[in-house]
Order: structure tokens, then C-alpha cells, then sequence
């Protein structure tokens, strides 16, 4: 069985096409040019703006013409994330799946399901010639994964509707009203090289086997930073003649980093303690981790001495700005249970032979804890002689619990399974806020199946959920009421 065996098969056809077309994030011609030649072929009305989002329009089924607008969003790109050692060109290759038990997932990458899903189920109700709604439109936006740049460039008076059904929440029988807010910090902080000590030899640390996974969805699951436990380690041998060489750790703003590698140089004489007290470290940061991180490991090998090494003082600036430097789970919502309120993701780290690069996403539900978070990044990075750059910044989405779009998915959701939806704000950043920003009038939900460790190669979606999903989107369109 393949995933184009699934039901509903509407829904997993599309989604597998989706798996064809390469997407990640700023990379999202091919799937774009498919959607475009996709609605052609079934003849329904569509255009690309100038950034490249994608708009498409369907009539309203015949008696339902006095039906509000709803507008179904979902995003193209894709997070690309490989297990280590795992060859896939995310521009280039095409998703592999794999259905394990009740899940599909992607051989050893990410899945795409988040939010390619969304786009698929949407895709299914503008291709059905069967299904009863009001006019509707359809907004596929790009690079909402690291930028939200489709959201940023939609012009205001592009969109007609009156709801909007945001397709890219991640638990079946939950309704979104709200989330958080985010902004970028880009941390630049320069260093000095000189000529490598004589009698010194090189090695690299690897940290590895890490779940990583989604920096909104996931960040209160305790799961390991790769870029703040490879400086913990090193800043425990610190003391024995340590010279940073270079360091990489990370790829993704909103993904927890999952792996990461620094090159350094020490005294030969020093190399055999220096091992043995890594692996000591190594050891703490296992049993503290536990079952959350069964697979972490910590690597040192041998490496070719590099000409130049990073001078003393430099690299003792750099790794007591990693160590201080606030990661994970800031504060927790004082007004909603189990919701983290504001944090932050110290994502990617590199360095350049000039520079140390360090690039966070900070996220809140609160907009001054936000500002001040960020403030914090910029007093560390001038504290070690550097700069803090604050871009992409996005508001958070807030409530309307008096909403009658909420109302009209509540009862719908009651009468379909006979239970009531959980209603619920979250975390993770959505395009909602920035599309309220627009069209202040347009009531939102943000709704989808079950997946678990998105933005990450263990992501996974559950089968069951999508039909759930998919049939209760197809009510929801049903009972939108007449303006």
C-alpha cells in the first residue's frame, strides 16, 4: 500500500503530487508552476502575485451563491531536514514516504505534511464537483517557514472573503484563535585568528542523535539544543589551552538544532585528558536528557591542524556568550494552561574565518516580552564586541472568542462527532496574525490533522486524522451561513 491507497483518496492524491514537487522554504518555483498548471487543467480561476503566492478562486455551488466568502490558506514550502547521513537534495529530489502502523512519514527527512496537508485537502474541495459551498477562494502563500514573506507581501484588497480557514494547525479536534508572535535576531560578533601554536593538534566534536523538531510546537518538551550542549562541553576543558578552530551547528530558524560541529586545537599533551573529560560531559548531558533524547551522542576525532586558530581571548568571549545566551522555554501563559507564553530557539550558529554568526527566533504571545527578550540578544551580542540584527518581525494573533465563525466550526464539530472541540491558542507562529493585520474584518480558525515532530526527520502524519480533518472541513464549508 502507498499513500495514494489512503482515504480520503482526493485528499492523499493531492498530497502525494505535493511530495513530487521539491519545496523548501525560498526554493518554491516547481511547486508553485505545478499549482498553476494544476488549476489550468481543472479550469479554475487563478493568479500568482508578485511575491509569488498563489490565489485561486471557485464559484459558489448553484443555491448557495448568498453564502459568506471563505477563504481556505495553507502554505507551499516545506522544512527540509535530513537524518545525519542522509543524501537528499530538498531542491532537487523528491519526498519518499512510508506508512508505519497508523502514520506516514518520510524516509529519513522531513514529511512536508506541514503544511503541504493543507494545501492538499484545499486543493480537493476546488477540484470536487460535488461538494456544497459558498464562493470560495484559496491562498497558497510562500515561505512562511522562514520569513512568512507571503503573508509580508500580500497586498490588502487582494483577498474578498469574509472567514478564513487557516489549514496548518497540527491536532485534529483542536481550533486555533490564537498564536504567538516572533521576530529574528542575527547575531554577528567578530573574532581574530593568528598563526596555530606550535606542539597543537586538532580534533572535532560532533554532538548528534538529537530529535530536534518544531521550535513553537516542541520547545517545552525539553528536548536538546546541539549548538548550546557542544558549548557546554568544550567550556568545561576551557582551561586546557582550548583554540577555537570553527564551529557549525544548525540549519533552520524554527527548528530545534538537532546536530552540530566545532573543530578546535589543543596541546598535544593535553589531548588525552581533554577526551576523557568530554566524554565525562557527555555522560552528564545523557542522564540528564534521558528518554527524551535516547540517541544523543557525543563524538571527538582526530582532524588535519588548520593553519590558523581563533586568538585566547576570542574564544573564550565565544563560548561565554553561547553559555549565557537564554534558550528554550522563557515563560509560561499566566491565562492559559500548559501554553508557553514567550521563548527562544538559538538555531543556527557558524563561523567564517572573520565573524561568529548566531541566529535566533524569539516568539511570544506578549509583545513587550518579546521586545525585551530580544533587547537581551542585543546587550549580549554588544557585551562580546559584536552587533544584534532584529528582522521578520511578525504580531502575534489575538483571540476574538466572540467570533461567529467560531460559533458556526463549534457546532459544526458537535454535530459531526458528537463532542466538542477543543479550543485552544498556540504557540507556534501562524499567518493569521499578519493576515489580520490586513484584513482587520476577516474572522480566522486555524485547523488540520494530527502530526507529531514537524521540522524534523521523525515528523509524521496521522491517517486517521486527515479523514476527520478533511470531512469536517467539508461540513464546515456547508454550513458557513448567508451574509
Amino acid at each position: 500500500m502507498t499513500i495514494k491507497d489512503l482515504e480520503p483518496k482526493e485528499v492523499w492524491a493531492n498530497f502525494y503530487a505535493l511530495t513530487q514537487c521539491p519545496r523548501p522554504s525560498k526554493h518554491e518555483e516547481i511547486v508553485r508552476q505545478y499549482l498553476v498548471d494544476w488549476a489550468k487543467k481543472k479550469k479554475i480561476e487563478c493568479e500568482v502575485d508578485k511575491v509569488g503566492n498563489v490565489i485561486m478562486r471557485k464559484p459558489a455551488t448553484k443555491g448557495m451563491e448568498k453564502k459568506k466568502m471563505v477563504c481556505l490558506q495553507a502554505h507551499m514550502d516545506m522544512v527540509p531536514q535530513a537524518r545525519a547521513g542522509k543524501k537528499h537534495d530538498f531542491v532537487k529530489d523528491p519526498i519518499k514516504t512510508k506508512i508505519v502502523d497508523e502514520w506516514v512519514y518520510a524516509c529519513d527527512t522531513t514529511l512536508g505534511a506541514d503544511d503541504g496537508m493543507g494545501v492538499a485537502a484545499a486543493m480537493a474541495v476546488l477540484e470536487s464537483k460535488t461538494l456544497k459551498h459558498g464562493p470560495l477562494e484559496a491562498l497558497f502563500t510562500t515561505d512562511e517557514e522562514t520569513g512568512m514573506t507571503g503573508a509580508f507581501g500580500l497586498k490588502k484588497g487582494v483577498l474578498k472573503s469574509d472567514y478564513l480557514l487557516n489549514l496548518d494547525s497540527e491536532t485534529e479536534g483542536e481550533l486555533y484563535v490564537g498564536c504567538a508572535g516572533g521576530i529574528d535576531a542575527t547575531l554577528s560578533i567578530p573574532y581574530k585568528t593568528e598563526a596555530a601554536p606550535k606542539k597543537y593538534c586538532a580534533m572535532k566534536l560532533t554532538i548528534g542523535g538529537l530529535q530536534g523538531g518544531h521550535s513553537g510546537m516542541e520547545i517545552n518538551c525539553g528536548r536538546g539544543n546541539a549548538n548550546k550542549i557542544m558549548f557546554r562541553h568544550i567550556r568545561w576543558v576551557a582551561e586546557c589551552g582550548i583554540r577555537l578552530i570553527s564551529v557549525s551547528g544548525g540549519n533552520m530558524r524554527n527548528a530545534i538544532p538537532r546536530d552540530a560541529e566545532m573543530v578546535f586545537a589543543m596541546p598535544k599533551e593535553n589531548k588525552d585528558c581533554i577526551v576523557k573529560e568530554l566524554e565525562k560531559v557527555a555522560g552528564w548531558v545523557k542522564k540528564e536528557l534521558g528518554d527524551v533524547e535516547p540517541d544523543f551522542f557525543m563524538k571527538v576525532e582526530d582532524v588535519k591542524m588548520a593553519p590558523k586558530v581563533m586568538t585566547e581571548a576570542d574564544t573564550q568571549k565565544l563560548i561565554n556568550t553561547v553559555m549565557i545566551a537564554p534558550n528554550g522555554v522563557i515563560r509560561m501563559s499566566k491565562d492559559m494552561a500548559g501554553l508557553v507564553e514567550t521563548s527562544l530557539n538559538l538555531a543556527i550558529m557558524k563561523t567564517d574565518g572573520k565573524k561568529f554568526t548566531i541566529m535566533a527566533l524569539l516568539r511570544s504571545s506578549v509583545d513587550s516580552a518579546k521586545d525585551v527578550l530580544a533587547e537581551r540578544l542585543v546587550c549580549l551580542a554588544e557585551l562580546a564586541g559584536g552587533t544584534c540584527k532584529l528582522t521578520g518581525a511578525y504580531p502575534g494573533w489575538k483571540p476574538n472568542m466572540k467570533s461567529g465563525l467560531l460559533k458556526m466550526m463549534k457546532q459544526t464539530y458537535k454535530k459531526l462527532y458528537k463532542k466538542d472541540p477543543a479550543v485552544v491558542a498556540i504557540h507556534a507562529g501562524l499567518e493569521c496574525g499578519l493576515l489580520g493585520g490586513k484584513y482587520p474584518d476577516l474572522e480566522m480558525i486555524s485547523f488540520g490533522p494530527t502530526l507529531q515532530s514537524p521540522h524534523s526527520p521523525d515528523e509524521r502524519c496521522n491517517i486517521a486524522s486527515v479523514k476527520n480533518f478533511y470531512n469536517y472541513l467539508v461540513a464546515a464549508l456547508e454550513a458557513v451561513p448567508n451574509k
